[in-house]
């Protein structure tokens, strides 16, 4: 069945501009807020819903403008025999080369050949739908497609009125299931009131194997409505129709009744079933109403991990759940660009793959901090938690996520802020200065629009703190250290630091005299960052050190120390600059 092989959108609401050449099998749309996700999938509805009346406004116009109509073209490939039938489609059937994404108006020999469906709106609001063909539209022809081909090619939608589906209603995913059909108007017209136990017995000969479609779906998918369900009439119905006859449980109940998210999750499962007649379903929000573990099933009922995809998914999310179970190839970032909207796959490489595993929550926001190692994570966290203490706003508040790029080469980095800022996330790293970059990889990421934030004169983060607190403040990381590891751990990391020139005892007395010697100070950073047995070198520690320690004395701090740290929270809070 058929399959999207462009969408092209464009001055419909925020979208300026966008043609995007999806997937064969999922889609999932990601991105920050207003970035079109779900305009995208509206668009893609509308085109191919089939509907005779949409009602516009206005405000569905890009930025008001309504002298410039919109328009939306989907084109579509794997068109069964009907769709290629000349007699009705010859002069608007075009090509489409998959590896150079071109879409020609003339058939080819060695493309696929597709119809392209265009959806216009003018000022007067009247949506009207044409088959797009140059040269018939030179010779005056035009075309929409068949009602029937338009019925079979919409998309499910899975919103929140997805409980439409559970109904036999026009449109609905039941009627695809089988080719059954069941007659209620007689029943209704014999027995109003007995209506729906009289033809709850009718409709097990005549919808047996859609019912038994479901109960199957149902139980595959965890979906607790028993071995016996019903087609019956549906209590709610005001009209002689199919709409009358909606699913209920083995009790009567109607399946209406089930929670939003069992509901999401049985009509994905029953229009896997009805692949064969429609392959084209869409779902914003995929998460509503589900449970992390009833994600997951959802994604693989979708065929999320199947090499041929039964179906084409297009769907929206802010589920880190989501993004951690799918692929780089399955997943789009949707984003403004000046020229329009676009959007982009995030590909398959080690880099993006590996930071979709470990930090999939970075993906979800605009602006994303890689930090060298877990001390730079706990300390802007623990900073950021003392900072919002005294009013200032969470970094989390302003779109920014942390990412632990986890020590070890100092251009790692940098190799996972690029992943980051090829798919147009504002992007910075904050690394040590003891092993210094290759330095065109840093200036390569800076002439990209990178933000690079390092500690300074071949410091280690550890050696910037202790060189550049106040003498209180040292002595509190001191303590601290001592309270973490104990005095003789302290002691020991302290001599082996200085070969034997520098005590814990000695540096102790300098600070009950008054001041801690510059030289005492570097002992202690290098102490404090030694392999494998850091003073601080977890998230969590680091993060009491940064809120408890350092934020309260950065007003005594060295001053190149504080603008640096100025510069972090500055970078954060500039996202839309």
């Amino acid at each position: 069945m058929a399959r999207i092989r462009a969408v092209e959108i464009k001055h419909f609401r925020g979208i300026k501009e966008l043609v995007w050449h999806p997937s064969p099998g999922i889609n999932c749309l990601i991105g920050p807020g207003d970035s079109g996700k779900s305009t995208i999938l509206d668009a893609i509805d509308f085109c191919l819903g089939p509907r005779r009346n949409i009602q516009f406004t206005d405000a569905d116009f890009h930025r008001l403008d309504v002298e410039t109509p919109i328009t939306i073209t989907v084109t579509l490939g794997e068109l069964d025999d009907g769709l290629k039938n000349l007699d009705a489609y010859g002069m608007f059937v075009r090509s489409f080369d998959a590896a150079t994404e071109n879409i020609e108006d003339e058939p080819e020999k060695d493309a696929e050949t597709v119809l392209s469906l265009r959806l216009t709106v003018a000022s007067d609001l009247e949506p009207s739908w044409t088959l797009v063909s140059e040269r018939a539209e030179a010779q005056g022809f035009d075309r929409n497609l068949s009602w029937g081909d338009r019925v079979r090619l919409a998309p499910t939608r899975i919103g929140a009125l997805a409980d439409y589906h559970l109904g036999w209603r026009r449109g609905s995913v039941l009627n695809r299931v089988s080719e059954e059909r069941a007659d209620a108007s007689a029943a209704l017209v014999k027995a109003a009131r007995d209506a729906r136990a009289a033809f709850s017995e009718e409709a097990q000969g005549q919808l047996g194997e859609t019912l038994g479609i479901v109960t199957t779906t149902a139980k595959e998918l965890g979906i607790p409505i028993g071995e016996n369900i019903k087609a019956m009439l549906d209590a709610h119905s005001v009209s002689f129709s199919g709409g009358t006859l909606s699913l209920h449980d083995e009790g009567g109940i109607p399946l209406r009744g089930l929670g939003i998210g069992s509901t999401r999750l049985l009509i994905a499962g029953l229009q896997r079933k009805a692949a064969a007649q429609s392959t084209i379903i869409l779902i914003d929000e995929l998460e509503h109403g589900l449970e992390p573990h009833r994600i997951l099933r959802l994604l693989a009922s979708l065929g999320a991990k199947e090499k041929s995809p039964p179906l084409q998914v297009f769907m929206t999310t802010h589920s880190p759940v989501a993004l951690r179970e799918l692929s780089g190839s399955q997943l789009f970032v949707a984003r403004r660009s000046p020229n329009g909207h676009e959007v982009l796959n995030m590909g398959t490489s080690d880099g993006v793959q590996s930071t979709i595993r470990l930090y999939p929550d970075a993906f979800l926001a605009p602006s994303v901090i890689i930090c060298e190692g877990a001390s730079e994570v706990g300390l802007v966290r623990g900073l950021d938690q003392y900072r919002t203490a005294n009013g200032r706003n969470a970094i989390t508040a302003l779109g920014t996520a942390l990412v632990d790029c986890g020590g070890g080469d100092s251009d790692r980095p940098f190799a996972r802020a690029d992943a980051f800022n090829a798919l147009g996330y504002r992007t910075a790293v904050v690394r040590d200065d003891d092993k210094r970059p290759t330095t065109a990889i840093e200036d390569g990421f800076i002439a990209k629009g990178g933000k690079v934030i390092a500690w300074r004169d071949g410091r280690a983060l550890e050696d910037e703190l202790f060189q550049s607190l106040s003498d209180d403040g040292v002595k509190k990381l001191l303590a601290l250290a001592i309270e973490l590891h104990g005095d003789a751990l302290v002691n020991e990391h302290i001599r082996s630091a200085t070969k034997n020139a520098k005590e814990l005892a000695a540096i102790l007395a300098e600070a009950e005299a008054g001041g801690i010697t510059p030289d005492s100070r570097t002992a202690l950073g290098a102490a404090a960052r030694t392999k494998r047995a850091g003073w601080f070198k977890s998230v969590t520690w680091m993060e009491e050190v940064a809120r408890d320690i350092v934020g309260p004395d950065l007003a005594h701090a060295d001053a190149g120390f504080r603008e640096l740290v100025e510069s972090i929270f500055g970078w954060c809070a500039n996202a839309g600059t």
